[in-house]
Parts: structure tokens; sequence; C-alpha cells
């Protein structure tokens, strides 16, 4: 059996330094959506830490007697992984829109583990090893596929992402956060028994875990400021002036238009910021800082569906040419298929390319 005042210390330190990650990312952020998602998810990690102290195997000194919110804390538990993923999208895709797919695979997996939660709770007879048993396994394998998907997204955009501590952030999640979570999911889920003795040992060492990520996390960002957690996030995002030395040769905006923008570059379908630093013959790492620090652009592609969306606009805005299709318009600057030419239209302009046309087409007559 593990030291009970080791794994009390640990929780109790696992919960302050959750705590303290989730003020300091609201008070960065009180307004986005990703810091309220976390605050949210960093509630239902200390109900997950604090289910763990209401445990048989815990000592009776450090036992906590939870049945009345017994149900409540499931809940909550079940929806760490659902959380995760949205919280993922929301910082790394925040350009998109959230998948209605999965919004409804999410409520639908905290529905019906809610019932299935209450049954085990309440039923004589719990879940039993029928229907509800499939059922339960399917939520189960659901968490983790939201897991999946999390360090997908996270992953995804790490090539386009313009700014280094983004994309630090990315692997960090990837390589601990999300690696940790869907290890509790799995290992809980499918491999244990919650009344063995393994399954204390197991908790013992997943508590550990998150007291010292958790803590870790909390360190970095204090190093960051000494004063307060408030440019954690911040220093994610701001844009900062650098001078360069002397001896590199000039580079601004007006001779990166004048290659990129007047040139068309950014017609190339397939173009990655490898590829354009090879056409100006600049370092990678000093393109990706000046498209950042002097365009103001935090990601690579955010900054092509810019450029391309604008020349997209003048060509359906061309009365002369109103019936050439939309997808021969979309090829022509650089887009591989009509879908996300549509979708980044309708993110820019705030309508459709079909509408965005007749609505100019209308105007010049």
């Amino acid at each position: 059996m593990p030291n009970p005042l080791f794994l009390f210390a640990a929780q109790i330190i696992a919960m302050l330094s959750v705590l303290l990650l989730a003020a300091g990312f609201l008070k960065a952020e009180p307004r986005a959506g990703s810091a309220r998602v976390f605050a949210l998810m960093a509630v239902f990690i200390i109900f997950y830490l604090l289910n763990g102290m209401a445990g048989q195997h815990i000592d009776p000194q450090f036992q906590l007697d939870l049945s009345r919110w017994q149900l409540l804390i499931q809940i909550g538990v079940n929806t760490i992984p659902g959380l995760f993923m949205i919280y993922c999208f929301l910082v790394f895709q925040e350009q998109l829109k959230f998948p209605s797919l999965l919004i409804l695979a999410f409520a639908t997996q905290v529905v019906l583990d809610s019932i299935l939660s209450g049954i085990s709770l309440y039923s004589s007879g719990g879940i039993g090893t029928g229907s509800l048993a499939i059922v339960s396994t399917c939520m189960d394998v659901m968490t983790l596929a939201f897991v999946a998907s999390a360090m997908y997204w996270t992953l995804k955009g790490w090539r386009a992402d313009l700014v280094d501590d983004r994309r630090i952030l990315r692997w960090f999640i990837i390589g601990v956060q999300g690696a940790l979570i869907f290890s509790v999911v799995f290992v809980e889920n499918f491999l244990l028994d919650g009344g063995s003795s393994s399954y204390a040992t197991a908790q013992t060492i997943i508590v550990s875990l998150i007291a010292v990520l958790a803590t870790g996390m909390l360190l970095v960002a204090m190093r960051f400021d000494y004063v307060s957690l408030s440019n954690v996030i911040r220093k994610v995002a701001e844009l900062t002036e650098e001078t360069e030395p002397e001896s590199r040769a000039p580079f601004d905006k007006d001779s990166f238009n004048k290659v990129f923008k007047e040139g068309k570059l950014y017609r190339e379908a397939g173009l990655t910021i490898s590829m354009l630093a090879k056409k100006l013959n600049l370092p990678e790492y000093r393109l990706r800082a000046f498209i950042h620090k002097q365009l103001g652009y935090r990601n690579f592609n955010a900054m092509l569906h810019k450029y391309r969306i604008e020349d997209a606009s003048d060509a359906l805005a061309d009365k002369d040419a109103p019936n050439v299709p939309v997808l021969t318009i979309a090829l022509s600057v650089g887009y591989q298929s009509i879908t996300p030419f549509n979708n980044a239209f309708r993110q820019i302009m705030g309508v459709t390319p079909s509408e965005y046309r007749k609505r100019e087409i209308q105007a010049q007559s």
C-alpha cells in the first residue's frame, strides 16, 4: 500500500497547483473561451482528485466521505476528456468553427455517462454485463477518441504556427497533458478494477504525476512572470519588436509584398513556410519572426488565407466575368478544393463567395 501521508500531500499540491493555473489563465484572458474551458476542466480535475481521496484504499484518517456528491463528481470527471478536446481546438484551431458532429458526440457522451453513473451508484444490480456494459465501453472508447482528437489538432498546425512559445506549448500538451489524460482514461477504464490492490498503487502514481505536472507548469509560469500569472498566456500571443543585426539584408513589408503579393506566390497550391523561405532565400526562423512580428500573423495559414481571399474577392466582384465558376476562382488563388476555400471566405468576409459576388455585382449596376 502507498504511504497515506505522501498520497495526501500529492493530492493537496496537485489541487492547489491546478487552481492557481486556472486562476492565472482566467486573469490573463477572462473573456477567452479557452480560458473558461480550462478553468472548468481544472475544477473537474479537482473533482477527480477529491474522488480519489474517498476510495476504500485510503487511510481512514485521510479518507473523505463524498457519498452525497458522488454522482456530481463522477459526471464532472467524465467530461474531462471532452473538455480537453474543446480546449485544444480553441487554442490551436482558433480560426475555425468547432465541428457540430463533435459537439453532438460530446453532449451524447455526457448524458449517457451521467445515466450510467447513476445506475452504477444507485442500482443494486449495477451496470452488469449486458447492453449497459456495451454502452459503457462505447463511452470509454469515445472519451479516448476525444483525447486523440485533441492531440491531432495540437499537432496538425505545428508547422504553420509562427509563435515559438506556442510551438513548444503544442509539444508539451501532446507529450505530457494529452498522454497523461489518455493513459488515465485507458488504465482506469480498461485495465484496473476499482477494488483491487493494484488500483491503489496506480492511483498514487497518477496523482503524483498530476502533482508534478501541475506544479511544473506553475513554476514555469512564475519564471516567465514573477509578479503574476497573467503574462503566461499573453507571452504566447504577444507581438514583440526585435532589432535585427546590421549585417542582415534589409527586409520589410514593402519588399515582402513586392515578392509575395505582386509575384502572387500565395497562389501556389500546398505552399508551406519552409517552401516560401527557400523562394525568398531566407532562413525559415527569420521568415517566421518577420510574419509574426512585422505582419501580425500568429499562423502561416491565416496569412495565406488573407492574401488568397483578397485575390478571390477581386475576381468575384468582376462584373465582366460573372459566370466564372467559384471553384475555378478557388483553384486559381491556391486552394486545392472548394470546401477550405468556402470556409476561409466565410470566416474572413462573413458571407459565402456566391453571396459576396451577387452583392458586389449588384452594387456596381
